[in-house]
């Protein structure tokens, strides 16, 4: 699938200055000045942060053949880039974002999102791991669950997959919201909660809250009942009301109950109960380190 850098400026209501071709096609997002492998379909996105400023590279990009671009200023002779494009938008990770969440709303696939404070990229990779076989799955590259890491994920969604498993991980208020646009999954799973400690917030009451945003349109909800706070938060979340809830437990009744894990040398066993119905489960180790 491809976009039209026309069309990408009307989804970031951007203004587009420069004397490049409006109809050309974008396959690829860039970020990173030094990862230019498809110029001629490439589209920078000149990123600012509080310790660097994707403007400042644009010259380097535009030496390896890259002619879009997407910036909050101008250079300040355009006319030193001949047969590019310039999308002038306010702020360009909000137009990074923009752009993957209208992706996003192209496919109408199963996508799983997974937050928690720790494994978060074990769970995925495990899924990937079971379901690959059977569905073609699309995942997040590597830890690729920010703010930033999260639009670039989700645009690798094509017409050939049939799932996807997306991690979105935050470190402040507000962050949440956004990533449930771009992601907007069906099936949510928690990994878990993790300690109280968190700078950016008050207490574990406030960061549960915060990532149940997440899943605020999602049907289905996974998660560990022996986080007792995370299980309290959930069953009264107004959001809950009409989600299918599956809980795991080795403590407390759940939809499945663990009750015992044996591991020999590298393979795991794993028996419980579902539905009433005894279950075994062999896997190895890696099954293990998830659960």
């Amino acid at each position: 699938m491809y976009y039209l850098l026309k069309n990408i400026a009307k989804i970031v209501s951007g203004t587009v200055h420069g004397s490049g071709n409006t109809e050309g096609a974008v396959h690829q997002l860039l970020i990173d000045s030094r990862t230019v492998s498809l110029p001629e379909v490439s589209l920078f996105f000149a990123l600012k942060s509080d310790r660097n400023d994707g403007h400042k590279y644009i010259s380097d990009v535009y030496k390896k053949r890259v002619c879009n671009f997407v910036v909050s200023q101008l250079p300040a002779d355009i006319s030193n880039y001949p047969g590019c494009n310039f999308i002038l938008v306010k702020d360009t990770l909000v137009a990074l974002q923009l752009v993957a969440a209208n992706h996003r709303k192209k496919f109408n696939i199963p996508v799983i999102g997974i937050t928690g404070r720790y494994k978060k990229t074990i769970v995925k990779e495990w899924l990937y791991y079971l379901l690959h076989e059977d569905k073609n799955v699309v995942r997040s590259p590597k830890s690729y669950n920010s703010q930033v890491g999260v639009p670039l994920s989700v645009w690798q969604i094509h017409e050939q997959n049939d799932m996807a498993v997306f991690e979105a991980g935050i470190s402040k208020r507000g962050e949440m919201e956004k990533l449930e646009k771009i992601i907007s999954p069906g099936i949510g799973l928690i990994t878990n909660i993790g300690p109280t400690h968190d700078e950016n917030f008050s207490n574990s009451k406030e960061k549960i809250n915060e990532k149940l945003k997440l899943f605020k349109h999602s049907s289905i909800l996974i998660y560990c009942r022996d986080y007792t706070e995370l299980h309290e938060a959930i069953s009264t979340h107004p959001d809950s009301s009409g989600k299918t809830l599956f809980t795991w437990s080795r403590k407390s009744k759940a939809s499945l109950q663990v009750a015992k894990i044996t591991i020999a040398g590298n393979e795991a066993e794993i028996q419980g109960i579902y539905k009433n119905n005894f279950l075994k489960i062999e896997k190895n180790v890696y099954f293990y380190i998830v659960v």
